[in-house]
């Protein structure tokens, strides 16, 4: 089944507003939009979290939501190589520590 034709932004911005100031239903809006009312539904959460920009990408939560996890793995990667640092240092440090001295014989 071929999807529907896509709706401009600025559409779905003069939709959502609409709607917040009571101009029309959610069920209107869909019926004037051929969209959904799940669509219209969505479109309005994604502006009130994200204002106009929420509207720019299809699916805004997934970039965001990609964009979030790829920095806590970053984080993650320098977390893990500082503790691997870490335990270098105090591993050449108990060997030093640990060693028999030479003196002692």
């Amino acid at each position: 089944m071929p999807q529907p034709p896509a709706i401009p932004v600025d559409e779905k911005v003069r939709i959502v507003l609409s709607i917040l100031t009571g101009e029309m239903t959610v069920a209107q809006a869909a019926r004037r939009a051929r969209a959904s009312e799940q669509s219209i539904g969505t479109w309005r959460r994604q502006f009130i979290e994200n204002g106009r920009a929420g509207l720019v990408a299809k699916n805004s939560r997934t970039p965001s939501r990609e964009a979030q996890l790829e920095a806590e793995i970053e984080e993650l990667k320098t977390a893990l190589g500082q503790a691997h640092v870490e335990l270098r240092v105090w591993k050449k440090s108990a060997e030093h520590r640990l060693a028999p001295s030479k003196t002692s014989r």
